[in-house]
């Protein structure tokens, strides 16, 4: 099982890799330890979307560590590097915190496209397949085909769905899912909200509407507020997550799309920069390629 997941993270950090450790490679192969290849180096990272601050202190580990080490062959710098990556992403690291209360709600955070639809999608189905039972709430009334998306998800994973009309009060939507669930003794619901950043004010007094409305069933809920990030868009997604957490408090990240890009580095400032845990992240299109973040994992796929 862990071989399989491990090789379906490889192939969908494939273009990462090739940005990272096939062209790190490539510059250190053969090459004596030096001012110029951390410059090289250092370029390799950028690229790779690693950020400024964060390829900096990389950089400052591999200087120093290489020469207290005796380190003089360049290639030999890939496994510090590695070191250096997992000691970075592992504080950001987290697991679901599902507290078994019948329901427990996860709140989806997310702008349009960021993947937030079929992640709550592929998460469903991992639910049910662990025995679980899922509802799905369509918060998402400003686009039809939000709930149509849903729809279809509820319908392949074969879960439960409520929904009103398009323009409905997405708060309402919560409170009959929630009340559905409960009356029913599911074990989760699922919410999937609007994602309209252009109308920044409306979208948190929204947010924060349906978080209160999700209090009024327990102090504890959501157990979970997951805000869901473009991968294609690399160190961008940061100020995207800024504007959420403005808004309300986020628990978790998941990051979509890293099968699409060579951004994979982004995770490093993004871990850096927010502070707050990735617990999935999503690297290709079937429903068994969103997989819980292990920071070992990935840098090993990116830096194999």
């Amino acid at each position: 099982m862990f071989k399989s997941m491990f090789d379906k993270l490889k192939k969908g950090l494939e273009k990462t890799k090739k940005q990272l450790s096939d062209t790190f490679s490539a510059i250190s192969f053969g090459r004596k330890i030096d001012e110029s290849l951390f410059e090289d180096i250092e370029i390799v990272l950028l690229k790779a979307d690693v950020g400024i601050q964060a390829t900096e202190e990389i950089i400052e580990f591999l200087k120093k560590e290489s020469k207290k080490r005796k380190i003089t062959e360049g290639e030999q710098l890939k496994e510090l590097l590695k070191e250096k990556l997992i000691e970075i992403l592992t504080p950001c690291s987290g697991k679901l915190n599902l507290l078994g209360e019948n329901p427990d709600v996860i709140l989806f955070l997310g702008i349009n496209g960021s993947g937030k639809t079929t992640t709550v999608g592929k998460l469903a189905y991992q639910f049910k397949e662990e025995g679980k039972s899922v509802v799905l709430a369509a918060a998402d009334t400003f686009r039809a085909a939000a709930i149509d998306q849903l729809q279809i998800w509820a319908d392949r994973v074969g879960v439960r769905i409520i929904k009103h009309k398009e323009g409905a009060d997405p708060s309402a939507v919560v409170f009959d899912a929630i009340s559905s669930a409960k009356a029913k003794g599911d074990d989760i619901v699922l919410v999937d909200t609007a994602g309209r950043l252009h109308t920044k004010e409306n979208l948190m007094k929204e947010l924060q509407k349906i978080k209160r409305t999700i209090k009024k069933f327990s102090e504890n809920q959501p157990c979970e507020t997951l805000l869901v990030l473009d991968g294609t868009i690399g160190q961008n997604s940061i100020n995207q997550a800024k504007t959420f957490k403005e808004a309300i408090d986020i628990s978790g990240i998941i990051i979509t799309k890293l099968d699409g890009t060579a951004k994979g580095g982004a995770l490093i400032p993004i871990c850096k920069q927010l502070q707050i845990p990735i617990k999935y992240i999503g690297v290709g299109e079937t429903v068994e390629d969103l997989q819980p973040f292990d920071p070992k994992a990935f840098v090993e796929a990116i830096l194999e």
